[in-house]
């Protein structure tokens, strides 16, 4: 058998062990260790009390399905808003094209941090929408925008839907016009031709771009921090306070680790529903 193969195999074998193989072995194993005492991050030993901790305690372990559940809505926001916008640009002419897939690319050259602040800026009690709707006498006390689920996933939708779009487009990109226009030629309507030819074909983009903004959108930090103000809880945010503010190591590489099972479980039971749904 020939090892050229193999040896063509062992750089990438070799970057996904190191950067993401190891790294979760690492938050494994040191979610086994042992809580630590005398200002220590952990003590000597293995078991399990990071664990019978974060299930025993109702307020870490419900942050769990809420993170799961901003996640899950954060994507199909992100899914209704990007398929319109990712089929315009691949429909479009190619001068256009090009426009459109800079205006949808442009956000990504603003950090993380600096797009939160412009959302605290436009949802805040004195911010542009409540000082706009309050001078036009619409309203009279400002609308709660901010530090709620509302504004997360509103921000959130914001922050990761270029990462909707590419793979949608990808995806549209690849089908062939003719296929189209073969069943508007027998007879199918516009939105027959999206439900039984376009939506299908371009399933492999759907799956990827949902993975990706889910994945993506429960590991989020910065925004659920700046426009939640600490009152949405979510499992990433009692992580890193976990590890930077009380120094529990193995507590928090515990919740990290349950996170990523979690998220890990929700992917593929999304997958093999659509697969099931559309093969």
């Amino acid at each position: 058998m020939s090892r050229r193969p193999l040896l063509l195999l062992a750089p990438a074998a070799g970057l996904i062990f190191f950067f993401v193989m190891l790294p979760y072995i690492n938050v494994l194993v040191m979610s086994l260790r042992m809580p630590g005492s005398d200002g220590k991050p952990y003590d000597p030993g293995f078991g399990l009390e990071a664990y019978a901790q974060f299930f025993a305690e109702d307020y870490y372990l419900s942050a769990l399905p809420h993170t799961i559940w901003l996640g899950v809505i954060t994507t199909a926001l992100c899914l209704v808003l990007g398929y319109p916008l990712a089929l315009h640009i691949a429909t479009a002419s190619r001068r256009w094209r090009g426009i459109l897939y800079g205006i949808v690319l442009s956000p990504l050259l603003v950090g993380i941090v600096i797009r939160s602040y412009g959302w605290t800026i436009l949802l805040g009690n004195t911010g542009v929408i409540n000082k706009t709707l309050k001078d036009l006498g619409i309203i009279a006390r400002p609308l709660k925008l901010m530090y709620n689920d509302f504004g997360v996933v509103l921000a959130l939708a914001h922050v990761f839907l270029p990462f909707m779009v590419l793979p949608l487009l990808a995806a549209l990109q690849g089908i062939d016009p003719a296929i189209g226009q073969a069943a508007r030629s027998l007879g199918a309507s516009r939105l027959t031709v999206f439900r039984r030819v376009t939506f299908p074909v371009s399933m492999p983009g759907v799956q990827s771009g949902c993975i990706l903004v889910f994945v993506l959108a429960i590991s989020s930090y910065v925004t659920p921090a700046l426009i939640g103000g600490m009152r949405v809880k979510t499992t990433t945010i009692l992580v890193v306070d976990a590890l930077t503010d009380q120094f529990l190591w193995p507590f928090g590489s515990a919740m990290a680790f349950v996170l990523a099972v979690s998220a890990g479980l929700v992917v593929v039971a999304f997958a093999l529903l659509t697969r099931m749904k559309w093969k």
